[in-house]
């Protein structure tokens, strides 16, 4: 890290240290598998709001979002217009339904109605899920820590996933909650700090901004068309946002097992909405650095052309025939690298690093939690010892991390961040849904029923998400829709068919 000045390296090492003396701190109380995995349920309500908006401001926000402004406009922020809604169900019906239930995994209640390969289906849907926000987190972080210090992006992912892995692995879920309340707050301060040092460098600060924003467009939330569902419209994105904010608080094991870690139901429905209170105008604060560095580097072109010209050679590509998005994941490091003075740097890095940090934590502890009672105990060993279940908790949250680190390794190259995120959430995400909400509302679908709904929601989504592979011979037989409309075809083609399904066969019955 020769290139970094030695108050910012002090600042990250120091942030590095303390999140594991965290883990250290709270691992005194991890003697049972109840205070690993749920805190012994005593975390007040406005710790775990902040915990859960941590969670979503992950380093695909911090660095994902001011690319996609950089690169197009404001369409991507409508997902975050959509999280109102998906919180108002969630609080509403999923946090009394979990409540009441007791069971901390979020997928025995999918066993208890269709038997065990629905729970299972549920809990490898969730841990591809995982790996893949995980890993592309990991990815974001080793392309902004490499621009910044010139290390291979390898070396930084094992690095900063075994400094993750050792302090989730020590503290559990009371330390993943408490350093998340840091690092959230943490993380908005950066973001604070990057925007006011743009603003600075501008010629007219937030007026030029405006000034170039309204000119090209940057505004734009897309086109409100509700006949256009195979581009990314304003529509799309916020039926895409429903969906995956659904699925986040209301079936995503990340979210469900803080709810048991509050003091009360009331407490654990206050949470979800603290979340949507920060996350809304924090996220709309990343989408405006992204439109202030498209500003700032229309206002000084030749500050951006080293970025240009490296983008151009790994792509083989001329730089005249770059795109905005082809390097606006590159742009806000590249920020940082020339414009943040001493000091400064090293608090935004960290801000980076908490925003990674903290959902890659709670992924690993949700994750083992999963394997402990979803695979563990009802495969392997249903009589497991308090002793052997914490050893087994140790050791599927280190592998969970090794496994997110080969996945970022693997990401490798990618063009967008958030797109790809995006994507992989909605494929693996959108039969799970579809399920629990069958499960859920409908009164007589059974285990028939929802097997052969799953396996056609299953080939609904494996053919919108490769069908573009088909040569052109067959291209009438292509998805005519934007991908981020496989949540939404996937979830409702298997509650929808379910539903008629378990319709028909009453009507055959009588």
């Amino acid at each position: 890290m020769n290139s970094l000045p030695l108050i910012d390296i002090s600042i990250i090492a120091l942030y590095l240290l303390g999140m594991i003396a965290v883990g250290v701190y709270f691992s005194r109380r991890n003697t049972s598998t109840d205070q690993f995995t749920k805190a012994s349920g005593h975390i007040p309500g406005w710790a775990l709001g902040l915990s859960l908006y941590a969670t979503f401001l992950s380093s695909n926000t911090f660095l994902g979002v001011p690319g996609k402004a950089f690169g197009s406009d404001w369409n991507s922020f409508v997902f975050s217009l959509s999280m109102p809604l998906a919180a108002w169900v969630a609080a509403k019906f999923f946090v009394p339904f979990y409540r009441k239930s007791g069971e901390i995994s979020a997928y025995t209640h999918l066993e208890h109605r269709f038997g065990p390969w629905a729970r299972t289906y549920a809990m490898l849907c969730f841990v591809l899920t995982q790996l893949a926000r995980m890993g592309s987190i990991f990815f974001g972080i080793a392309l902004t820590l490499e621009a910044l210090t010139g290390i291979d992006m390898r070396t930084i992912m094992v690095v900063s996933g075994i400094c993750i892995i050792v302090y989730t692995m020590l503290g559990g879920m009371e330390a993943v909650i408490w350093t998340e309340v840091a690092q959230g707050i943490i993380k908005t301060i950066g973001a604070l700090v990057v925007l006011g040092i743009v603003i600075m460098e501008m010629e007219n600060g937030f007026t030029d901004v405006l000034r170039v924003g309204n000119a090209d467009q940057k505004f734009s939330l897309g086109s409100f068309t509700l006949t256009n569902f195979s581009t990314s419209t304003f529509w799309v994105v916020f039926l895409y946002g429903f969906f995956i904010n659904l699925n986040n608080f209301g079936i995503d094991q990340n979210y469900v097992q803080r709810y048991h870690t509050a003091k009360s139901a009331k407490e654990a429905a206050r949470s979800i909405w603290l979340c949507v209170y920060w996350y809304l105008p924090v996220s709309m604060l990343f989408f405006f650095i992204g439109t202030a560095l498209y500003a700032y580097f229309q206002q000084h072109p030749e500050l951006i052309e080293s970025v240009k010209q490296q983008v151009a050679m790994e792509k083989g590509v001329t730089m005249e025939s770059l795109t905005a998005a082809d390097y606006g994941d590159k742009v806000l490091p590249h920020f940082m690298v020339t414009k943040v003075p001493r000091g400064l740097l090293g608090l935004i890095i960290a801000a980076i690093l908490s925003a990674a940090m903290s959902t890659i934590s709670s992924g690993m502890n949700s994750s083992a939690t999963v394997f402990l009672k979803d695979i563990y105990q009802r495969y392997i060993d249903r009589n497991t010892s308090p002793k052997r279940e914490l050893q087994v908790l140790y050791i599927s949250t280190a592998t969970m991390g090794m496994l997110a680190i080969i996945t970022g390794i693997l990401m490798i190259g990618v063009k967008s961040i958030l797109d790809l995120w995006w994507q992989l959430a909605g494929i693996f995400a959108g039969g799970m849904l579809g399920l629990f909400l069958l499960g859920m509302i409908s009164r007589t679908a059974g285990n028939a029923v929802a097997k052969l709904a799953t396996v056609i929601g299953i080939l609904v989504i494996i053919w919108m998400t490769f069908s573009n592979l088909l040569p052109e011979d067959y291209a009438e037989w292509r998805n005519p829709l934007h991908l981020n409309m496989v949540i939404v075809v996937g979830t409702l083609t298997i509650f929808l068919s379910g539903l008629l399904i378990s319709r028909f066969k009453r009507s055959s019955v009588h």
